[in-house]
């Protein structure tokens, strides 16, 4: 999927752990093969071209692309697998992806865990007994400095952002980049959701700010492109500036603009 991911398992690694373990970067693997646009043999890409899915892609196919159609539903257009015309369920898959993943950890007996695929991450539990988990974001616009720090236990944060990419994520009313904001970060509790959405609110850009204050189950934190920051009253971070959360002794990893986790 063209990023990177980790996995931090704050239970002891049992062999049902450690198998679980194995399937769920299995997974991940074979979710690339299916799902890639970056991989001209994928089934995506080969769909995209008109050709056929093979057979046992199909379920699968067909999972994604019915969450794809409810997204677009919930945003009310916002959220689009075909963005400018072209098949890229890429908003969802992630998500979806990673949230399956770290059920399959869950299921095994890892009850709290951290997943992050390229910053967007689903946390299960608690980074230690009785401390929620600490999630820094990265400020988009000053690299090596956090825009501020989500604390909570049984929680998924996804950033939609241009400091990675550029501007890659299309207004799918106009087919052309949103650039109101620098990034947008979404909580929730499930991934697969609070990813997709993320992306929505993105493209929505001035219009995200009220659209994510109605929208139940998930807080929400902006920041434009001029610098203004602003979050939703029930967003999970503490103090939001360009210098918020970075203590003595923390350290966030990530691109800036994506989300990172953080531990003392």
């Amino acid at each position: 999927m063209g990023t990177v991911f980790s996995f931090d398992l704050r239970d002891p690694v049992t062999p049902a752990v450690h198998r679980a373990l194995k399937e769920a970067v299995a997974w991940l693997h074979h979710v690339d093969e299916v799902f890639s646009t970056y991989r001209p043999d994928s089934a995506i890409s080969r769909l995209g071209r008109g050709e056929p899915v093979p057979e046992r892609h199909g379920p699968e196919v067909a999972e994604v692309f019915a969450l794809c159609e409810e997204a677009a539903h919930t945003t009310g257009g916002w959220f689009s697998h075909t963005p400018g015309g072209r098949l890229d369920p890429s908003g969802m898959v992630k998500g979806w992806a990673i949230e399956r993943a770290s059920q399959m950890l869950d299921e095994a007996g890892a009850h709290n865990t951290c997943v992050n695929g390229g910053g967007d991450i689903q946390s299960r539990g608690e980074a230690a007994p009785g401390t929620p988990w600490r999630i820094g974001i990265a400020h988009p616009t000053r690299p090596g400095e956090l825009a501020t720090v989500v604390t909570g236990r049984d929680l998924a944060v996804a950033t939609s952002g241009t400091a990675e990419r550029g501007a890659h994520i299309l207004d799918p009313h106009t087919g052309e980049p949103a650039t109101a904001l620098a990034s947008l970060t979404l909580t929730g509790h499930g991934l697969t959701q609070t990813d997709a959405y993320a992306t929505a609110a993105f493209a929505m850009g001035a219009g995200a700010r009220a659209w994510t204050a109605a929208l139940a189950g998930h807080e929400a934190l902006g920041i434009t492109t001029t610098g203004e920051i602003w979050h939703t009253p029930g967003f999970p971070g503490g103090a939001v500036s360009p210098d918020a959360g970075r203590a003595p002794g923390e350290r966030g990893v990530g691109a800036p603009g994506r989300a990172a986790s953080v531990r003392a």
